[in-house]
């Protein structure tokens, strides 16, 4: 069995809840509902780890409180880190606002997110079997260095295009696959980018790489508490299928599982208070 190491954004998720989101110009009132673990890269590693693999996350945290404690959980969740503490730029932070139905808007301030660098992923030594596994919440050039060095240690490349980022041609041909939601597809489709190798995700109507598909799985509107998270729980729990020899079909059933039990608790990973 490979190991999957996740190359991506630590944030803490600032969460508040609401009847409805605002229109443009409108306030309205809320109600605090706690600050969490999450940011795509700390979601995506827990979520590997969630399903069984070895993992490593690599990225960087700000040194202060939020950047300690966000270290200790993965440090206590077994996932081991390659993330340095970073002296002149606070934790990444995500102001979330959800209403009462799960959907959600999302602010990100970067902060240390932006400090990460290519070097991380020497340390993380990869090799043949291991899966990287990236998101675009860390810097475009980072991403395409490591997703080369990778590959040409043999692992297998995964990038997430989320959010949708321009890559280099030879960067996208590395990815299998390359990941991406209905609205990152739209922004690919009027890009120069053809992937080799394309994996889309649908929300609750599942998800179809390149001729292999798997339909959602129903859920009754109570049981559907928060969507936030739920594309990385698909993305972690697809690496560390790929990661334990799995095949595409078997690999899209576990991604689409985790990412339905994913919509079932409040914060993007399961018990992250932080």
């Amino acid at each position: 069995m490979g190991r999957v190491a996740v190359l991506g954004s630590l944030n803490v998720d600032v969460v508040t809840r609401v009847a409805r989101l605002p229109g443009p110009g409108e306030t309205v009132l809320g109600e605090s509902a706690g600050r969490f673990a999450g940011g795509k890269g700390g979601n995506q590693a827990m979520a590997a780890r969630r399903a069984g693999a070895d993992v490593v996350m690599i990225g960087r945290v700000g040194a202060d409180d939020a950047g300690a404690a966000y270290l200790d959980r993965l440090n206590r969740h077994g996932v081991r880190t390659e993330v340095p503490q970073c002296a002149d730029a606070p934790t990444g932070t995500a102001y979330i606002t959800l209403d009462e139905h799960g959907e959600n808007v999302i602010i990100v301030v970067p902060g240390a997110n932006e400090r990460v660098e290519e070097q991380s992923v020497t340390a993380a030594a990869l090799g043949p079997g291991d899966v990287l596994l990236c998101t675009l919440e860390v810097p475009a050039a980072v991403v395409a260095g490591a997703a080369r060095q990778a590959a040409e240690a043999g692992a297998r490349v995964i990038i997430n295009l989320a959010p949708y980022t321009w890559l280099p041609h030879d960067v996208i041909d590395l990815a299998d696959p390359l990941v991406v939601n209905e609205s990152e597809m739209r922004e690919l489709a009027d890009s120069d980018l053809i992937p080799g190798s394309l994996l889309v995700t649908f929300g609750a109507a599942g998800a179809r790489w390149d001729g292999e598909e798997v339909s959602g799985i129903r859920l009754d509107d109570a049981d559907v508490v928060d969507t936030v998270g739920a594309g990385d729980a698909f993305c972690g729990a697809l690496a560390a299928a790929l990661a334990a020899g799995g095949t595409r079909r078997e690999a899209l059933e576990a991604a689409n599982r985790a990412g339905a039990e994913a919509v079932q608790w409040t914060g993007a990973q399961p018990d992250a208070a932080l």
